[in-house]
């Protein structure tokens, strides 16, 4: 019989609730080859931001018509294209019991994402509540990165987020605040991300492949006009404004 001290056990694990995003892909259609054409577009267009890229597949508008569609077609189509379909969402009971049988969870239809392959936001998403303003004592925690951000990574900030150096193609920064870039962005930008309508994003150089506040994006496509220039960007009624600085 042992009449040591117990052994103390180390933590191997821990559960934590996190707030991540993750593109959406709202169906309207379900014409396969329409679809597949379209996927194509949307790659060519930012291939560093769709490449490996998480995808959430929301069947709702589809099932809103009754129009049916092959969730196992389908998902094998997105991962062609690149994507890692992670979940369904607005299923019918077999496509739901098709997305399991792949090892795809159903998520909930209100959820706080908006859909990144669609422009426009889908009307039953909600918008997140307001947090409890912080007492004017508590400080924000807002993140200063000095070293160029390199394609792969993602920074994320509770605060605003603030960078001295380069965005590569490839990287991507986010915040709940405001963002401001010193450097050249050409990666991925998304602030405001738990719904904050007021954040903006600063830019000196702006080469993009993705912007997002609180959810409403545009691509790099949309930017061509304002590219290599100082800009900022805001979000008035569902719509970015990009004005020089």
């Amino acid at each position: 019989m042992s009449t040591g001290a117990p052994t103390s056990q180390k933590t191997a694990l821990e559960f934590k609730s996190t707030s991540l995003t993750v593109p959406v892909l709202l169906l309207a259609s379900n014409d396969i080859a329409l679809i597949d054409q379209q996927l194509q577009e949307k790659v060519v267009q930012a291939p560093e931001f769709f490449k490996n890229s998480p995808l959430l597949i929301d069947l709702q508008k589809l099932n809103a018509q009754n129009l049916a569609i092959d969730f196992v077609e389908l998902v094998g189509l997105v991962r062609r294209h690149g994507f890692m379909p992670v979940g369904i969402r607005g299923g019918n009971e077999k496509q739901n019991g098709d997305a399991l049988a792949m090892n795809l969870p159903q998520h909930s239809l209100h959820g706080s994402n908006a859909p990144l392959v669609n422009k426009t936001p889908a009307k039953t998403l909600s918008t997140p509540a307001p947090e409890e303003q912080k007492p004017a004592n508590q400080s924000v925690e807002n993140k200063l990165v000095t070293q160029p951000i390199r394609s792969g990574q993602r920074v994320y900030a509770k605060g605003d987020l603030i960078v001295t150096a380069t965005v590569s193609a490839g990287a991507e920064i986010m915040a709940e605040g405001n963002i401001h870039i010193y450097g050249s962005l050409r990666g991925r930008a998304l602030a405001g991300v738990l719904g904050d309508v007021n954040s903006r994003i600063f830019c000196s150089d702006l080469q993009a492949e993705l912007i997002s506040i609180a959810g409403i994006y545009q691509i790099s496509d949309d930017l061509k006009q304002a590219a290599h220039k100082p800009v900022q960007i805001s979000l008035d009624n569902q719509t970015l404004i990009i004005k020089d600085i």
